[in-house]
């Protein structure tokens, strides 16, 4: 990494010994015809997306000393199309998991969705309304486990029913997480959502939330993916939709998530924009 003063966003020594191998065992598998591999710094390239995802700046607006738009956002997108970013995610989390005493895949997670507004780039043909909450833009799913790591990322137009999101993150769940046997919803996920549960091998269950107490009432067994939605929200890119691609912004999410997995496995913060 270059001598630079560091941004408050930036992967620490010890946070990059966690990123950094996967990363240079990925670079080591593209040799090129003339067996030269890429001269980037990649810990530079993921502190340029780390920064962009916590401060929400356009990419023009990327800082000189970071490497700019033409080179990350080349591996942004490359990154997301092979798979690395997940691959990357899915690694961290089950440290995570495993440092908390707890096995690599979990047995249940929650489930719920979020409308999130879009900016006016972005394509109409990938965006709708939110009938219920009048919200236009996209919906972001989540799957999370117990200790709130992300397990599955959907992300559609508003218009799309929390039905059939939930359907598509039971799938994703099933498919890469054999393990869970029980995911928690709200009401709002109709009976089609359990019939596929049952399919698959997941008992959804429903958890209403109280009405006899006045105020905010975490709710049991789902609270946690409603902090998962609030810690992400830290992450500025992530407030509004900016991305051209469902795809970019489901990336966008897995990599708050791993900013916010790596602070949690080496007991690091960084300073919020609040206290900016």
């Amino acid at each position: 990494m270059s001598a630079r003063k560091p941004y408050p966003s930036d992967v620490t020594d010890e946070q990059w010994a966690l990123i950094g191998p996967f990363l240079d065992a990925w670079r080591a598998k593209r040799v090129s015809v003339a067996g030269r591999q890429g001269e980037q710094d990649l810990r530079e390239i993921v502190n340029a997306i780390l920064y962009q995802s916590r401060t929400g700046c356009q990419w023009a607006y990327l800082p000189h000393d970071l490497p700019q738009k033409p080179v990350t956002f080349y591996y942004f997108a490359l990154w997301r199309d092979d798979g690395t970013d997940a691959a990357i995610h899915d690694l961290l989390r089950c440290q995570a998991r495993e440092k908390a005493g707890r096995r690599e895949d979990p047995s249940a997670v929650a489930i719920d969705t979020q409308s999130i507004r879009a900016a006016n780039h972005v394509p109409a043909a990938t965006t709708g309304k939110d009938a219920g909450k009048k919200v236009p833009g996209r919906e972001r799913g989540l799957a999370v486990d117990a200790l709130g790591l992300i397990i599955a990322v959907v992300v559609t137009a508003a218009s799309v029913t929390d039905n059939a999101i939930g359907i598509e993150l039971l799938d994703q769940v099933a498919q890469h997480t054999p393990t869970v046997t029980v995911a928690w919803v709200d009401a709002g996920f109709k009976q089609d959502v359990g019939v596929y549960g049952a399919v698959t091998g997941i008992d959804v269950q429903v958890v209403k939330r109280s009405d006899t107490k006045p105020g905010f009432v975490p709710v049991k067994k789902r609270w946690i993916v409603e902090q998962v939605y609030g810690t992400l929200m830290l992450h500025r890119r992530l407030v509004r939709e900016y991305e051209s691609k469902p795809a970019s912004s489901v990336s966008r999410t897995l990599w708050a998530s791993m900013a916010n997995m790596v602070r949690r496995l080496t007991g690091t913060s960084t300073p919020t924009w609040r206290n900016a």
